[in-house]
């Protein structure tokens, strides 16, 4: 933990001196319009800003509500209890807990060492940051794109218990000095920030729990082929997750729509295509380090993936 960061997140705000001296509900107005439940943007957010921060009020429980935005929990320091969706969930210091707008939340009271930083992000924040972690149908990814059109019968959280995770929290302690600075090109830089913050957590299916624990299923399959596409094998990876092969084989095709073969052969050719792109191996060295060791098969199913050959390919990059 930063201890320069630390000073400037536990200070105690105006709103929290109000409940120390007696005050026992939140300032509405701080959060919402009338008489609504709904934390709206517009009250938290400069005008042209897509992202910023906010530390949770702390001495007091946060009642029920939804937001109009994304909102993002990092346990700075500490712990808090949350019920999202009617659901507890206990934040550890280090954790991170994604809220869709459609998510409905409350958090107990915290105490004055228990810092939770929420980060209010509008959706099209994620656009930029979407581009860049890949095609592969991650509950995260289907997470951001479920924000981005405003889908509120998609996954209203995902939780990550990532409190050992050093290289997560410097990015995320990175982002955090970003936005709390005037830090030239803040937008472009918190984007970027946060594109590796998704990146690392495409790695920690292990850490994630979700509204919906199937979704917890398909990350660990989409990992395992992450992992293990030059030499796994789809009863290596039943046995692994200790699933039945044909119920495993169903939630597969239900959950990404494609089988674990097209998978394998879809992270095979990406990474093909990155090895020609990249570097002076030839054809044939790449075809068996993707796994492929009969290269005119290789040659076949790659032309028919990306309508040339891998020399072709390679030559048009």
């Amino acid at each position: 933990m930063d201890p320069i960061l630390y000073e400037k997140l536990c200070v105690i705000t105006a709103e929290e001196r109000e409940i120390l001296d007696g005050r026992n509900d939140i300032d509405r107005n701080l959060y919402m319009q009338e008489q609504g439940s709904t934390v709206n943007s517009r009250k938290l957010l400069d005008a042209g800003k897509l992202i910023t921060i906010r530390p949770h009020t702390r001495f007091i429980h946060f009642p029920e509500h939804t937001h109009n935005y994304v909102e993002v929990v990092y346990m700075f320091t500490g712990e808090t209890t949350h019920i999202v969706n009617g659901k507890a969930l206990r934040l550890k210091q280090g954790d991170l807990l994604f809220l869709s707008q459609s998510a409905t939340h409350e958090v107990c009271q915290a105490g004055e060492k228990d810092i939770a930083v929420n980060l209010i992000v509008l959706p099209e924040f994620f656009s930029t940051p979407l581009s860049m972690i890949g095609e592969e149908p991650t509950p995260l990814r289907k997470f951001l794109i479920d924000c981005l059109c405003g889908e509120s019968s998609g996954v209203g959280y995902l939780h990550f218990d990532i409190s050992g995770d050093k290289p997560i929290q410097n990015l995320l302690e990175n982002l955090l000095w970003i936005l709390i600075q005037e830090t030239p090109n803040k937008r472009k830089m918190s984007q970027m920030t946060m594109t590796l913050v998704l990146m690392q957590l495409l790695n920690h299916t292990e850490t994630l729990t979700s509204a919906d624990p199937e979704d917890t299923v398909a990350w660990q399959v989409l990992r395992y082929v992450e992992e293990n596409y030059v030499t796994g094998s789809f009863a290596q990876l039943a046995k692994t997750l200790h699933y039945d092969p044909s119920w495993l084989s169903r939630e597969i095709k239900r959950k990404t729509g494609k089988t674990f073969t097209q998978l394998v052969q879809e992270k095979r050719l990406a990474q093909a295509a990155f090895l020609l792109r990249n570097t002076a191996k030839n054809v044939s060295d790449i075809s068996a380090a993707v796994g492929y060791e009969n290269i005119s098969y290789f040659h076949r199913i790659f032309a028919e993936a990306y309508g040339k050959s891998p020399k072709h390919y390679r030559d048009e990059v």
